[in-house]
């Protein structure tokens, strides 16, 4: 009888076991299986948003000294492979390499430059040439922007190769070429082509890494003094670069002389200027962060950012919109997207512009908490797209 017992509660216990090692197998290769396709799914997804190769390699906030040009070259474009610092051309050579600054090498007039394409004899790729006007004022200008670029090295801002100042009135500075031209002309030209909300959401996150790198990442620290659409070019790859220096200024802040109808150059463009600026003339790193606010209204509305005709501001028409972003952002997205865009991602951007935008600097936010803002929304916006289309492809 002991025996029998014994010989069943074996045979019990021998069965619990071998049920037991079989559910721990099961739930081994359920748990591998899960982690293999975790793998797999974020491969797809990085390999797929290009766009956090860009996000991962710049550390956001102080400390971005430390960042350097990291983005893959453009293929084709060997100027873009040369050294990062800046080659000194003789006078003869910026002559030659536009053609004797000929007219139809002209690509950009402003106050106080021309821009020229131009091609070196030993660089098969082009550049544009910034030639300042002689004149005494305006050479002290070439030398102030000069001076700034020479400090700058990042994958948002323009790359300066070279520049030429032999001659005592004249200047020149050679930039890197950037195939698209202008934000400005991507939103407002009259090529019919509308330029996507995702790109538009990237550009703004590049532009405010840029400035976050010239706000904390250099020593002394950087204002650009000028941001706006024009000067924000895309290159081959739609990636913005900050450009044009020649309102920057060196320091937390510069005190110039309040500005003056007929008397004092206005710093900053119309539609862009810092009111605060306008009162006490004063500009600081949260000139840089109105401007920017306007830069993000244009990029969500498609609007300038002022009407010459009706003498009217974009920020005025859209005070409405950025007192209530979550009620009233679909009426301020730009209707040439039809309909093609986030909404709540709409609401969050005209709420950063509306704190951008503030009539107090002191309560604007840093660029490096802006940035890490786009970042964040970005990288959603991101993962969300590529998920959606692996789960398409996958199941259908």
């Amino acid at each position: 009888m002991v025996l029998v017992l014994a010989s069943t509660l074996w045979r019990m216990h021998s069965a619990l076991l071998i049920g037991l090692l079989t559910s721990a197998a099961v739930v081994l290769t359920f748990c591998a299986a899960t982690v293999a396709c975790v793998r797999m799914f974020r491969r797809r997804i990085l390999s797929s948003a290009g766009c956090f190769r860009d996000l991962g390699r710049l550390e956001m906030g102080p400390g971005q000294a430390r960042v350097a040009d990291e983005t893959e070259p453009e293929k084709g474009n060997p100027a873009t492979k040369q050294a990062a610092v800046p080659r000194r051309f003789r006078w003869d050579e910026v002559d030659s390499a536009t053609g004797k600054f000929s007219l139809s090498a002209v690509v950009g007039e402003g106050g106080s430059s021309t821009v020229y394409l131009a091609r070196f004899s030993d660089c098969s790729s082009l550049a544009a040439l910034k030639l300042h006007r002689p004149s005494e004022r305006l050479h002290h200008a070439f030398r102030q922007e000069l001076d700034v670029l020479l400090r700058l090295r990042h994958p948002h801002i323009v790359r300066l190769l070279g520049y030429c100042d032999d001659r005592e009135a004249e200047g020149a500075l050679v930039f890197e070429y950037v195939a698209n031209g202008s934000l400005h002309e991507k939103l407002h030209g009259s090529g019919g082509e509308v330029l996507p909300w995702a790109r538009r959401m990237a550009v703004a996150h590049q532009v405010a890494q840029a400035l976050d790198y010239l706000h904390e990442g250099c020593d002394p620290q950087v204002v650009h003094g000028d941001v706006k659409a024009a000067n924000v070019l895309l290159d081959g790859r739609m990636a913005a670069k900050l450009c044009d220096f020649g309102s920057s200024r060196v320091g937390f802040s510069a005190a110039v002389a309040p500005p003056r109808s007929g008397r004092t150059m206005v710093v900053g463009s119309p539609g862009y200027v810092d009111p605060h600026y306008l009162r006490c003339g004063v500009i600081s790193k949260k000139s840089d962060v109105y401007s920017f606010g306007v830069l993000l209204l244009e990029l969500v509305t498609g609007a300038e950012a002022f009407d010459a005709e009706r003498e009217r501001r974009l920020t005025a028409e859209m005070a409405p919109a950025l007192r209530d972003p979550q009620g009233r952002a679909s009426e301020a997205v730009d209707p040439g997207l039809s309909g093609e865009y986030d909404a709540g991602e709409a609401a969050e951007v005209l709420r950063m512009a509306a704190m951008c935008l503030g009539d107090n600097p002191s309560l604007r936010p840093s660029m490096s908490h802006v940035a890490a803002m786009l970042r964040q929304k970005t990288a959603a916006a991101s993962i969300e797209s590529v998920a959606a289309h692996y789960l398409k492809e996958s199941f259908g």
